[in-house]
């Protein structure tokens, strides 16, 4: 009996030795388990430890030339195979020439069209001053998905002389077909401003329309001279409607109009032509704007730091009815008063669907040299409507007859006009012209905005 009862308590305390043992080894499993997940993402401690982590460090890769992760960072996979050809490899690459390719590989991916790498020597040639006394090739130029492209031809120029067409893109400079994707609005005004007298041979394209592709390619040499166009014309329609047609938004445009607005206090409404317009300074828009709305925005800007406006500046010249005349090459910042005399009430707007222009380049100088362009901001209407890819929308969508003898599109603007005031008077007079120079006649080049940007160029 003692015998039984002594094997039965051996018994017990072995089965409680078993379980203690279970239950001893399950805590250590569950201690291990957590801490394994404190450790998993402690790099530093697990290669003390020395285990492989299958990853590379968070401030190293392999190629050991920049710290980052290669699995966020494209700066750190280039920097990880720079490294490894520097370190096991015996090709040696060529640093510039590397730099320039893979920069424009870059570029060539982005979702920024306008994205562009300018290396130290296209960058010098880009700041090249063409605010003093350069010649030119008789040519304004706009601007469309990156390209250069003539927006018009100045009569008597050696380039009306020579067929060179309104809607001709560029190709070539001197042979050099530009950097990455052509050559741009901005670089084309800097490469064929150069002394009277000088010659530059420029390769065209000219499609069937500004948004084809192809078309017959020609060279042509032309002779640079100072033959500047007039870049505001100004005259009375029967007597009744003052007319203004604006070339290009210069440094002065704002005073161009204004004064032919004087001149014209007596007509009964206005017709402002911004047909053919590439844009230019956005200061000025807004001042021109303003010569026509008393109050309100002129102009939303989008930036990575949220939205700014610009608003009317109280240099109100007249309330009287307004038409603007717009068609597919009128760009920037001329969209940027054609929207806002729309969205404020201010305008009827006639002819074509603009070009849709609304971005705003910058330039930012690179450590090692060169420059990187980029879209650092967008255009948008008073009522938030997006400019760029859009265009602005005539109230009165009228065609231009290329056949016609006519201009059915300043026709249909001189009616509107009229209907505005209730109808042509009884009584019509000869038309009186009148017209007014710019401060610098050809380049349609668009000189920035008052952005706290870095050498911004909107185009």
């Amino acid at each position: 009996m003692a015998r039984r009862s002594q094997e039965k308590s051996r018994h017990t305390r072995a089965h409680n030795a078993r379980l203690i043992s279970v239950l001893v080894s399950l805590l250590i499993a569950c201690v291990l388990f957590a801490a394994g997940f404190v450790a998993r993402g402690n790099t530093d401690l697990l290669t003390r430890l020395g285990f492989d982590t299958g990853r590379n460090a968070e401030n190293t890769n392999p190629g050991m030339t920049v710290s980052g992760s290669t699995y966020d960072s494209l700066a750190a996979r280039v920097a990880e195979v720079q490294g490894i050809l520097e370190n096991q490899s015996f090709d040696e690459l060529e640093l510039e020439e590397a730099t320039t390719q893979v920069l424009a590989t870059l570029a060539d991916v982005a979702n920024d069209p306008t994205l562009r790498y300018y290396d130290p020597e296209r960058y010098a040639a880009y700041l090249k001053d063409v605010s003093g006394s350069f010649a030119g090739v008789g040519v304004l130029f706009a601007e469309y998905q990156n390209r250069a492209y003539v927006v018009d031809v100045f009569e008597g120029s050696e380039a009306e002389a020579k067929d060179v067409k309104v809607g001709d893109f560029v190709v070539a400079i001197d042979g050099d077909r530009g950097n990455n994707e052509g050559w741009t609005q901005a670089e084309v005004v800097k490469a064929v401003s150069r002394e009277d007298g000088e010659s530059v041979v420029m390769t065209m394209r000219r499609p069937s329309s500004l948004e084809a592709d192809g078309g017959n390619e020609y060279t042509v040499t032309l002779q640079c001279s100072e033959l500047n166009k007039v870049n505001v014309e100004s005259r009375m329609i029967e007597n009744s409607i003052g007319y203004i047609s604006l070339a290009q938004v210069t440094q002065n445009a704002d005073s161009l109009v204004e004064r032919a607005l004087r001149t014209m206090q007596d007509a009964d409404a206005f017709i402002l032509d911004l047909r053919n317009n590439p844009g230019g300074f956005l200061t000025q828009s807004v001042d021109i704007a303003s010569k026509f709305v008393k109050s309100g925005v002129v102009v939303e800007i989008q930036t990575k730091d949220g939205v700014a406006t610009r608003t009317a500046n109280a240099t109100t010249l007249t309330d009287k009815p307004l038409v603007v005349l717009v068609n597919q090459s009128t760009a920037g910042t001329a969209e940027v008063i054609a929207g806002a005399l729309q969205d404020n009430g201010r305008a009827t707007i006639v002819g074509q669907r603009t070009l849709g222009k609304g971005t705003v380049q910058s330039i930012h100088e690179l450590s090692f040299g060169g420059a990187l362009r980029y879209t650092s901001a967008y255009y948008k209407t008073p009522n938030g409507y997006e400019i760029d890819s859009n265009g602005i929308n005539p109230d009165i969508q009228v065609s231009a007859n290329a056949e016609s003898a006519d201009d059915v599109q300043l026709n249909m603007a001189v009616e509107t006009a009229f209907d505005l005031i209730g109808g042509r008077p009884s009584a019509s007079a000869e038309s009186s012209d009148s017209s007014v120079a710019p401060e610098q006649g050809e380049s349609g080049e668009e000189e920035g905005q008052d952005q706290p940007q870095e050498n911004e160029q909107p185009q």
